[in-house]
């Protein structure tokens, strides 16, 4: 297989990794904060951890296909930051928020968080979305 043709299936691959685990998480948030503990069921958390295990290597090996580096590349860097930001607030949405509005800030601060990175990736811009309003 050629290095092109292993970039479009690996890329495909971390786009679909994207929604789903966007999807996961939109759904599994949505159904903490309405009190649904099938949310929390443990076949749905490990389907989470390996999609985003998935999610990761994905894009870890698209970062070495294009020799990016995030201190150069600043989209990704801010990608990265942005992660470490979404995962804290998702935990503190399904598990570690301590009342019911402290879930529902971090669920909704959370989904903005990962929107924005989706802006950041398609734009590779550290503005993302906001990136057209700067130029």
């Amino acid at each position: 297989m050629s290095l092109a043709a292993a970039y479009a299936e690996i890329k495909l691959a971390h786009l679909a990794l994207v929604a789903a685990s966007g999807l996961l998480f939109a759904v599994r948030g949505a159904a903490v904060l309405a009190g649904q503990r099938w949310a929390m069921v443990k076949p749905l958390r490990v389907a989470s951890y390996v999609i985003d295990t998935l999610l990761l290597a994905a894009g870890a090996t698209l970062w070495t296909l294009l020799a990016l580096q995030p201190l150069r590349d600043a989209w990704l860097g801010t990608k990265l930051v942005l992660l470490v930001v979404y995962v804290v607030l998702g935990s503190i949405a399904l598990k570690r928020g301590r009342t019911p509005a402290a879930r529902a800030a971090a669920y909704a601060a959370a989904l903005t968080v990962f929107l924005y990175m989706v802006s950041v990736a398609r734009a590779h811009h550290p503005l993302g979305v906001f990136a057209a309003w700067w130029s």
